[in-house]
């Protein structure tokens, strides 16, 4: 029977595919198989949009949000506002999206193609240094000054992670329960605490492996250095955040996600953000503790095109690293070193 047209954009969201990573393991020398959660084959082209409709449907089913009447107020660095952009598009809900001067201006542009309204924090908090303190500030100050605003709060709202019961759900059921490890980018804690607690209640066999940014306040950090790569990683601890979510945590720096990315590209013509990079990264580096035969499953939260000017320019790379293409430019071996540099 053929499949049946499905009823509205928003009805794409989730059911992406899981795809088995073969070039990659062999180029990285694995024992083991690797899959990758492709996250970016939703609408909005990322795993926030799980979050965004759970958080929406959900203020919507309550009454705290009204199309027409409400006003939505977030905090994001692209990703999430382009999910609750688009949401709120199909919706008939306004929204104001508070992003800082990292924001893309391509995705900027997409932003108010959906018809969004944006304000760009250009100052950091003067104590960390981070834009993400001056951000939440802003989103508060307009909550508090515009009648009828509902705030999502990516970074505690329990419907965030609870999206990824489903993705797990998802991983799960495409491999028949044989996940032996799970690596998630922890940036709000939602994609790595909903999947570990569907993991425990299924009781799967599954190690999960939170992959943090050096320079992140989740997991402490152990250095203490800017970032330039949005996606993982944050400046402070999100109130969603459970220590017993991740069985280990491996912290990558930037170069180490951007070289990861670049793998990913070289070996599977897989064009992906930069926190799958950071995963990509964090796997080689565990690969000497995995046992050979296991399944690895490697959430990728989102497309590369949206990093076409930063983690795919040859000219920014060499800026901010040097000369480094070496790096992915050969058949490279797991390196069980830790390293923290920036």
């Amino acid at each position: 029977m053929a499949a049946q047209p499905l009823k509205g954009i928003l009805a794409t969201v989730g059911d992406t595919p899981l795809v088995e990573l073969e070039r990659l393991a062999a180029a990285l020398d694995l024992p083991f198989r690797v899959f990758a959660k492709v996250e970016r084959f939703n609408p909005g082209g990322s795993i926030k949009d799980r979050s965004a409709l759970s958080m929406l449907r959900e203020a919507l089913r309550t009454g705290e949000a009204v199309p027409g009447r409400t006003t939505v107020i977030e905090s994001s660095s692209g990703n999430l506002a382009i999910g609750l952009a688009q949401i709120c598009c199909y919706y008939g809900l306004r929204l104001v999206c508070v992003v800082d001067a990292r924001t893309t201006e391509q995705n900027l542009a997409i932003l108010r193609a959906y018809g969004a309204e944006v304000e760009v924090v250009t100052e950091p908090d003067p104590a960390s240094g981070a834009y993400l303190p001056q951000r939440l500030r802003r989103v508060a100050q307009l909550a508090a000054a515009l009648p009828d605003a509902y705030v999502p709060g990516q970074y505690g709202n329990p419907f965030n992670p609870r999206a990824h019961l489903e993705t797990m759900r998802e991983i799960d059921r495409s491999l028949d329960g044989a996940v032996d490890y799970l690596f998630c980018a922890a940036g709000t804690t939602g994609t790595l605490n909903g999947c570990a607690a569907y993991v425990r209640q299924h009781a799967l066999p599954t190690t999960v492996v939170a992959v943090d940014a050096v320079g992140s306040k989740i997991f402490g950090s152990p250095a203490a250095c800017p970032r330039l790569i949005p996606g993982h990683g944050a400046a402070v601890v999100p109130a969603l955040f459970d220590p017993t979510a991740a069985d280990r945590v491996v912290h990558v720096g930037d170069l180490d996600a951007v070289v990861g990315c670049r793998r990913l590209v070289r070996h599977e013509a897989l064009l992906a953000g930069g926190s799958s990079g950071a995963l990509v990264a964090a796997l080689a580096r565990t690969a000497p503790d995995i046992r050979p035969g296991s399944s690895c499953v490697l959430v990728l939260p989102d497309g590369g095109d949206r990093y076409l000017d930063t983690i795919y320019s040859d000219a920014w790379v060499r800026h901010h690293f040097g000369e480094v293409t070496h790096l992915w430019a050969e058949p490279a071996s797991p390196d069980p070193k830790e390293t923290v540099s920036c």
